[in-house]
């Protein structure tokens, strides 16, 4: 792989499209800003269609399936644009309602919930799980991110202490550390569950960059060499760990969360200099750089 990070960076996917007969797709910061999709997204989307090519989007989503496929289509990413959805919250609920492993099966059924109230039609259809408010009331914790944007770690102090001194195992339905919604950065779940690491909490993820997750993506796509599936995402941690550690290419796109950091603004190339001291410096290295997904 080149050692200069400049060598990496390409203007759209057309070059690297003809490598790949399948794609797994992150949505924020890749496909959309949490409001409407990037300049070029849908385009993109018909182009790799029509060139044959396999989609699964993977989103760390802390919601199941159905509402982010109704959330996608009202921004005109719709069914037809791409063949499979695989979220985070979709597997924190197949974990929650099949509790087929030992850690899962001993988190008790009363469970306090971390997150907006509109997240918690991931508890549908889990009929023997009882909502708590009080930590000392609970046996779990679900974490599902901070309730309004302008909140704090620091405002969870008090509930994550209260948790950590009562032992209580938590679920984060988001690894997420943090996304962008429009032009603004804030807090996902993850940050809030490194916290409860800190405290001595026990976290169990569901989502990128954990293996469980790919391996969906992968049995959806059906594709059996894996060296013909590239994975796009715009966050070192979270998408390009997680597809290297699957052993699938990667193309970070830098118009997501590292814009800010990487360049003036979304759409431009980013800073060669910065761009090579992010690579340089890390564990993870892409296939490709991408400032936007165009074609």
């Amino acid at each position: 792989m080149p050692n200069d990070a400049s060598a990496l960076l390409l203007t759209g996917l057309a070059p690297l499209a003809a490598r790949y007969d399948g794609l797994i797709l992150d949505l924020w910061g890749v496909l959309h800003d949490g409001e409407r999709p990037y300049p070029g997204v849908l385009e993109c989307l018909d182009h790799l269609s029509a060139a044959g090519k396999r989609l699964c989007l993977l989103s760390n989503a802390p919601r199941r399936v159905g509402p982010v496929t109704d959330i996608l289509a009202g921004m005109g990413i719709t069914r037809d644009r791409y063949h499979h959805l695989v979220t985070s919250g979709e597997a924190t609920f197949e974990a929650l309602a099949r509790r087929a492993d030992p850690w899962h099966a001993g988190l008790g059924r009363r469970c306090l919930h971390l997150g907006p109230a509109h997240d918690r039609q991931l508890f549908e259809g889990l009929p023997d799980l009882m909502l708590v408010s009080d930590p000392g009331a609970a046996t779990f914790v679900v974490n599902t991110g901070p309730s309004t944007y302008e909140e704090t770690p620091e405002d969870y102090g008090p509930i994550l202490d209260a948790c950590a001194r009562r032992g209580l195992p938590m679920v984060c339905a988001n690894p997420d550390l943090e996304v962008m919604v429009g032009p603004r950065r804030v807090l996902c779940a993850g940050t809030l569950a490194k916290r409860y690491e800190d405290l001595g909490g026990t976290v169990r993820y569901h989502g990128k960059p954990h293996a469980a997750v790919y391996q969906r993506c992968l049995d959806l796509l059906g594709i059996p060499d894996r060296r013909r599936i590239l994975a796009v995402g715009d966050s070192l941690h979270t998408d390009i760990a997680g597809a290297t550690a699957a052993g699938l290419d990667s193309a970070l796109v830098t118009g997501g969360i590292l814009c800010q950091d990487l360049g003036d603004r979304w759409g431009n190339p980013p800073d060669h200099n910065r761009l090579a001291t992010l690579l340089n410096g890390g564990p993870f290295r892409p296939t490709a750089v991408l400032p936007r997904l165009v074609w």
